[in-house]
């Protein structure tokens, strides 16, 4: 009987150490990272949309930046963004959205930051580097 009962202390015991491992687990577990690469113009919309279902998905509780380089980049223009872009992107802006712009892209358009919609940040090495940066930094990579 007294072996029976050691026994199933000790099996008590392991359980509530892989409990309290689990636990803590879960508890140091970092934000989700996530890093949107676009360079489709047509799949603006669709991109936008991938990333408001991203944050509403996870309550809020994700860190996202999008990498936009090539021709996707004409359509955050700020005089010829459509407005269904502009209200979608600014909003997306206010729930903590980090837009990077290629600065290769910037240069061969010949455009700058402050010709688009406000939020955007360079990307100055160029949005494929950038990606890559994220990445090493433990940024899952999607591209939808």
């Amino acid at each position: 009987m007294l072996r029976r009962d050691i026994f199933r202390a000790g099996l008590a015991g392991a359980a509530s150490l892989f409990g309290l491992s689990r636990a803590n687990a879960a508890a140091t577990e970092e934000k989700l990272k996530v890093a949107y690469h676009l360079s489709d113009a047509d799949k603006v919309n669709f991109v936008l949309g991938n990333i408001k279902n991203h944050y509403e998905g996870t309550g809020g509780d994700v860190d996202i930046v999008l990498v936009v380089h090539g021709p996707a980049l004409t359509a955050f223009k700020s005089k010829s963004a459509s407005g269904a872009i502009s209200s979608r992107f600014a909003g997306l802006v206010q729930q903590g959205l980090v837009p990077q712009a290629c600065g290769n892209t910037l240069h061969g358009m010949e455009i700058t930051l402050t010709d688009l919609l406000p939020g955007f940040e360079l990307a100055e090495k160029g949005g494929v580097v950038k990606l890559a940066e994220l990445q090493r930094q433990g940024y899952v990579y999607l591209r939808p």
